[in-house]
């Protein structure tokens, strides 16, 4: 494999007590969408401004394009961010903005043209150079601060929650023309974020934080479908935690409060105590078929399915993804846990 463009050892910063980042370790390679992911005090940010240079790492090492990034000033790192206030200037039309950082660095006057107007083109705002900040959409401002980011031509972009002010259905069509911009100029983007839906429509990678920490790293893919701890299983998507006891009669076996659910490829011992995460479309629902007995107590309509709420036992209601057929509440349902579906943690919590 290539080197890493930036590479973090064992990172750590604290802020008198308190353990920001706590021995963070992480690669981010060239041309590579990479996101930082977790709850706000997870020392994301932290972590962030540690590789603009805004921040110095008590202890631990980065590297960037094989630099030592220890005692680099911001202004003298090949890094650029783009802030969730996207600080524009609004003394300076939308030409000027992108500009800005190529002027200061000297930039010809051919090239700062062709380069602003390359970029006003790819944010689909070639028609806007004339126009005042005040004069725009929020998605366009986004745009425009995107563009002033990548006018240096960075070899790392560092994002600080850039959707985060725009309404859900742009937000969601922004993510599309984030995704294209970051394929077209290969630059490698890090962005900060705690929504685990963007991390996931945008990311490469996602390294997910949490107290300092870095609790999995993987292809969004993964982060899902098989996360590595309890935490992660929680945080990324809906799941439910079923408690239970490993038993093997033969094969193996999680046994419940509502009843005994077969696993494949269980590495667990015989009486181990455990948690299954499962989520809500990998249990099967019908009304008569064979599987786990319950009764709808709620229900949430999201469109192309419906989250129910099943109460399976006293103690125990699963939420369960509907995606044919009405039910009510009140409506005797069976559902089907498949042996492979979900991931077990030892020892409950």
């Amino acid at each position: 494999m290539s080197a890493p463009l930036l590479s973090i050892v064992d990172v750590k910063k604290n802020y008198g007590a308190v353990a920001a980042l706590d021995g963070v370790s992480l690669d981010v390679g060239a041309g590579e969408f990479f996101a930082l992911l977790g709850p706000s005090g997870c020392g994301k940010t932290t972590l962030m401004r540690c590789i603009a240079g805004f921040e110095t790492p008590d202890s631990g090492r980065l590297t960037l394009k094989g630099e030592d990034l220890s005692g680099v000033p911001p202004y003298r790192r090949p890094v650029n961010m783009m802030f969730q206030s996207y600080a524009l200037f609004p003394h300076l039309d939308v030409f000027e903005n992108v500009a800005f950082g190529l002027r200061r660095k000297g930039e010809s006057k051919d090239v700062l043209q062709a380069r602003v107007s390359e970029l006003l083109e790819m944010t689909q705002l070639a028609s806007f150079g004339a126009r005042r900040i005040n004069e725009l959409s929020g998605g366009q401002r986004q745009r425009v601060a995107l563009a002033r980011a990548l006018a240096p031509r960075p070899a790392l972009l560092l994002l600080d929650e850039p959707l985060g002010a725009l309404d859900r259905k742009l937000r969601e069509e922004t993510q599309f023309q984030l995704k294209e911009i970051q394929r077209k100029t290969q630059t490698s983007f890090v962005i900060v974020t705690h929504d685990q839906d963007e991390a996931l429509a945008l990311a490469d990678r996602i390294a997910v934080m949490r107290a300092g920490k870095v609790e999995q790293i993987a292809a969004p893919e993964e982060i899902y479908e098989r996360p590595a701890t309890r935490f992660v299983a929680g945080f990324v998507g809906e799941t439910n935690f079923i408690e239970g006891v490993i038993t093997r009669d033969g094969a193996a076996f999680f046994e419940t409060a509502f009843g005994r659910l077969p696993r494949e490829g269980c590495a667990l011992p015989d009486g181990a105590r455990a948690t299954l995460s499962v989520r809500p479309e990998r249990i099967g629902v019908s009304r008569n078929g064979a599987g786990v007995a319950g009764r709808v107590e709620d229900f949430v309509f999201r469109g192309e399915y419906t989250l129910l709420r099943v109460r399976v036992a006293p103690d125990v209601a699963l939420r369960v993804g509907a995606y044919e057929g009405r039910f009510a509440i009140g409506d005797e349902v069976t559902l089907a846990i498949a042996p492979d579906a979900g991931v077990l943690f030892a020892e409950a919590r």
